[in-house]
């Protein structure tokens, strides 16, 4: 049936609306687009003011591309299409999209999952519990990919949540074939710029709240508040017949209580460490396998750390509290054996063990070299590499280099995505956080400007039986310099340094390398 620009306009609260001008009857046959070089004919641009650019100024780009209808924040004169002036663009872009497409997630039993660390990897194993069961046909949408059944498409090279239009266009898809449920990966990034905005969620998944993205949000307090935006849509959701809302939080998480605050219909908790609804004991760590129990049963994955026992038990908890039987959570908890770009292991026949993982954050590194530090027989060394990326949080440059100071054996500092920023001034920065934790230059930490070299020069110091770890970039694609991205992947890089040569194709690599 088709939409006309009222139909759309339905979704938006009164209070978001200023004024409209134009026939508002006018048939809107194309998507909803933020950017004019997305616009088709017969659709609707939304000019929004962004960070670099603000979209008024491409109105007239929209409407040569065939925009039937143009909706922003700003007057707008004489247009020769219908126009409709909102509070706030940003904020209507995910309710105008998911209207177009008549609403997608509430046909589908959607789990939001969001936090610091741990999202992608608590969404890959839901995925693969979900899968086990007859009556489900699960899909996902994460930052490294979205799954529509038998389908897969890389989300982007360098990205957070998608854009809200791309959003409500997945799920539009999923409802398409046929499927039940969809697991959604939120970002701070995306809750706060409502890319996630007209999803209606049923059950809202938090892995932790830790020092991350204090660049863009200001303080932890409001990052911690966009976190808090999921649980907030929990309570404003569509109500789905016979669907529960629930929440589910990390008992663990210095941030739990607050985060259960929050209306919902059922709250559950998990933790290790912390009495809760669903707690792991027994917790064995093999080189072969994680084994652990909770709530009476014993259950095993591939996946090392127990910071992964504690993303396994977030998925447990909400695909428990959906229904699933015990025997397909054991066996979708085992079968995940690599998620891309999590402490993913390398080989190349070296007599030491190699892996990346994209940890980026100071709690993150911890975990991983953790992890790393358990997999190693007495006497073996930790060498790490990483970085931390310019533009944007700048304390846990410190942070992070304090904490490879205490956990490696050798600290590789090296690039990761410096943007305009000085690359030897982020290099010095984390060398002070080296040094204030007792690393020496040197000995204990070195520099190295090129994250192929860098890679490389831990890979020549390893010794049998050790382990190198390169963190910050795992599954992405590329690497900032200035305003360009170059295409970059560690685990391309680890295995070139692997077979006896650095990848030489960042602007810091060595002529003639």
């Amino acid at each position: 049936m088709p939409k006309t620009l009222r139909d759309l306009l339905e979704s938006i609260t009164q209070r978001q609306m200023i004024s409209t001008q134009g026939d508002l009857s006018v048939e809107i046959s194309a998507p909803v687009a933020e950017s004019s070089l997305d616009v088709q004919p017969g659709g609707i641009f939304v000019a929004r003011v962004g960070q670099s650019a603000d979209g008024h100024s491409y109105i007239p780009q929209a409407i040569a591309a065939g925009a039937a209808a143009i909706v922003g924040e700003a007057p707008q004169d004489d247009l020769p299409v219908p126009y409709v002036r909102v509070r706030d663009a940003q904020a209507v872009i995910g309710p105008l999209a998911a209207a177009y497409h008549g609403f997608p997630s509430r046909e589908l039993v959607v789990i939001g999952v969001t936090g610091t660390d741990g999202k992608t990897t608590t969404c890959h194993l839901l995925h693969s519990i979900l899968k086990r069961v007859r009556e489900v046909k699960a899909g996902y949408i994460s930052t490294i990919s979205a799954v529509f059944g038998d389908e897969t498409v890389a989300t982007g090279l360098h990205v957070t949540t998608p854009g809200a239009p791309q959003v409500q266009a997945y799920l539009a898809r999923m409802v398409e074939a046929g499927l039940t449920h969809c697991i959604l990966e939120m970002t701070s990034h995306g809750l706060a710029q409502g890319r996630l905005n007209g999803v209606d969620i049923d059950v809202a998944v938090l892995t932790n709240v830790m020092h991350e993205h204090l660049d863009y949000h200001g303080s932890w307090e409001n990052y911690r508040d966009a976190k808090a935006i999921m649980f907030k849509m929990l309570g404003e959701a569509w109500r789905k017949p016979g669907i529960a809302k629930l929440a589910v939080i990390n008992a663990d998480d210095d941030s739990a209580a607050y985060f259960g605050t929050f209306p919902a219909d059922r709250l559950q908790s998990y933790g290790v460490r912390t009495r809760a609804d669903y707690r792991a004991t027994e917790l064995s760590f093999r080189p072969d396998a994680t084994a652990f129990r909770v709530q009476g049963q014993h259950l095993e994955m591939r996946l090392p750390g127990d910071f992964n026992v504690s993303n396994a038990l977030a998925a447990i908890v909400a695909a428990r509290e959906l229904g699933v039987f015990w025997s397909d959570i054991r066996a979708g908890i085992a079968a995940v054996d690599l998620i891309s770009g999590r402490m993913e292991r390398i080989d190349e026949g070296q007599d030491f063990i190699a892996m990346v993982d994209f940890a980026h954050t100071p709690n993150a590194l911890r975990r991983a070299l953790g992890a790393g530090r358990a997999m190693l027989p007495p006497g073996k060394r930790l060498i790490a590499v990483f970085g931390s990326a310019g533009l944007r949080d700048v304390e846990k440059r410190r942070l992070m280099a304090e904490t490879s100071a205490q956990l490696a054996d050798l600290t590789v500092l090296t690039a990761e995505d410096p943007r305009t920023e000085s690359l030897d001034d982020i290099l010095e920065m984390m060398a002070e956080g080296c040094r204030a934790s007792g690393g020496i230059e040197g000995e204990s930490f070195i520099r190295v400007r090129d994250r192929g070299e860098a890679i490389f020069r831990a890979c020549q110091s390893a010794r049998s039986g050790d382990l190198v770890m390169a963190c910050g970039k795992g599954h992405e694609q590329s690497m900032c310099f200035g305003a360009t991205e170059h295409p970059w992947d560690d685990r391309d890089a680890m295995r070139s340094a692997l077979r006896g040569a650095p990848l030489a194709t960042l602007p810091t690599a060595k002529p003639g390398r």
